[in-house]
């Protein structure tokens, strides 16, 4: 019995060091989704970036990224999670040394792409060995609830650190950040995670493989563009169409091959098709609070970098305290759609809440209110939509299902961020042409105030299909029994 005892402690101290090193691995690939925006005026005089070329430093890691996805679960599946998962770690961080080495923009260009490409690799393999490492039902919800919180706090924290690390030291360590944080995961991730992958040879569909990662950087590529062309240029909606069309093409595929890159069967199950759409609908909402609310801190609120940063912390304690204290004590005892539901309900007042926002306006009554609903909604988003994104699914599609939810995270920053903002800098233009130059502050806000309402409302459109959408029951109080049983067997 105490043999017993002792082994299951130290299983539990096993599991603990495990969530601890993937966890660290999410948190540095959130947080280089925004640590470098703050940074990017310093960037841009240090390495005489024009205004028209800035965004891609932002753009060149989210097409990478975004594109090479569900290529880096499948390599993940096959490989194995932690060989997968440790190379991505040594190889983040080689690419982070070389981009805060940077002499120039191109070479600053290759390796925010360089880091994009090890980020795809990196993301499905921590998720995917988060999910065959927690099976019980009750561990299950509480690592999901810190991997939650991790995916929604992280980009705040992002904000802080480059506010800080751009203001006290140089914009260059907004990349050699990731060096330390990549090597604790690594050492970490070596000495306590369990080897899995499935079973068989490397067989790769390579049509699939070329039709998604072409269809979906097309897309990416589109919604940066965007920005600078806009939605009715030739280039966009070529891009726009020609990656609908590669994507229908790659759906089509699927259904024939006899290796899928990505079977149907994955994303057909309602539950977990709800649970996607939830993820990348959330992160259109997270990605426009954190865009429109740094821009009105800094230009309107004459907020300094580091005051913005530390202005965002109210959000992550919502977060912090809605997943570690709601979400993970009710993730096992109610229905997904229970949760999630009214989250994206509460964010929508979020980003509702904008519409309060003014040129005079206090933090207290504008923007803290917003971050507290939109936080608090992200905590009981994100773990249960993670949760069940992944649960049940086949031990050797783990790494796909999981390149599913990132690739849904990274499309909804993405399209969305992009969306909004082509919203907002529209509703600012037609301001200042209503009321000319002198109004330019409030022509701001007023842009701001029409991007929140938008993302509102495709927020609440997403709340109304998860209802309808995710049938999925309470789950079992006792164990998952043979999905739980297989995982645990597997790894």
């Amino acid at each position: 019995m105490a043999t017993t005892k002792a082994q299951a402690a130290a299983g539990d101290t096993r599991r603990r060091a495990a969530l601890f090193c993937i966890g660290l691995a999410q948190l540095m690939i959130v947080l280089d989704a925004t640590v470098v925006n703050i940074a990017l005026p310093s960037i841009q005089r240090d390495l005489e970036v024009s205004d028209g070329d800035r965004q891609w430093i932002v753009t060149a890691y989210t097409l990478a990224f975004g594109g090479l996805l569900l290529l880096g679960g499948r390599i993940a599946d096959h490989f194995g999670r932690r060989r997968t998962f440790l190379v991505a770690l040594v190889g983040f961080a080689g690419a982070s040394m070389l981009g805060g080495a940077a002499s120039g923009f191109e070479t600053l260009l290759a390796t925010r792409a360089l880091q994009g490409v090890f980020g795809a690799l990196l993301g499905p393999s921590a998720l995917s060995l988060l999910t065959v490492t927690f099976t019980r039902p009750d561990e299950r919800a509480k690592a999901f609830g810190i991997w939650g919180a991790i995916s929604a706090a992280g980009g705040a924290v992002g904000l802080l650190a480059g506010g800080a690390l751009t203001e006290y030291l140089d914009w260059r360590w907004c990349l050699y950040v990731n060096v330390p944080l990549a090597v604790v995961a690594a050492v970490g991730g070596y000495v306590v995670l369990a080897e899995s992958r499935r079973e068989g040879g490397a067989r790769f569909d390579v049509p699939g493989v070329v039709l998604v990662t072409g269809g979906l950087v097309a897309i990416v590529y589109a919604a940066g563009r965007a920005e600078s062309s806009g939605w009715g240029s030739a280039t966009v909606v070529g891009l726009l169409a020609g990656g609908a069309v590669m994507l229908a093409v790659f759906a089509l595929v699927e259904r024939r091959v006899p290796h899928p890159l990505l079977p149907l069967r994955v994303v057909a199950d309602r539950t977990r098709g709800a649970a996607y759409l939830a993820v990348g609908l959330s992160v259109i909402g997270m990605f426009a609070a954190f865009l429109f609310l740094t821009y009105y801190m800094q230009v309107v609120m004459g907020y300094s970098p580091v005051r913005t940063g530390v202005a965002f912390l109210p959000m992550v304690t919502a977060v912090l305290v809605s997943a570690g204290g709601l979400t993970t004590r009710l993730l096992p005892r109610v229905p997904p759609r229970a949760l999630i539901v009214p989250g994206m309900l509460i964010g929508a007042c979020g980003m509702l809440w904008m519409l309060t926002l003014e040129v005079d306006g206090g933090y207290a009554s504008g923007v803290l209110v917003a971050q507290l609903l939109f936080g608090f909604g992200a905590g009981m988003i994100l773990p249960t939509a993670l949760n069940y994104a992944t649960r049940g699914v086949h031990p050797d599609d783990s790494g796909v299902a999981s390149a599913g939810v990132n690739t849904a995270q990274q499309i909804g920053a993405s399209i969305g961020t992009a969306v909004l903002n082509t919203i907002a800098t529209g509703a600012t233009a037609d301001y200042l042409a209503a009321h000319g130059p002198a109004a330019a502050q409030q022509a701001v806000v007023e842009g701001f105030q029409a991007a929140g309402a938008w993302a509102a409302g495709i927020i609440l459109a997403g709340a109304l299909i998860v209802g309808l959408l995710m049938n999925a029951p309470r789950p079992p109080r006792e164990d998952d029994s043979e999905d739980a049983a297989a995982l645990a067997v597997h790894a």
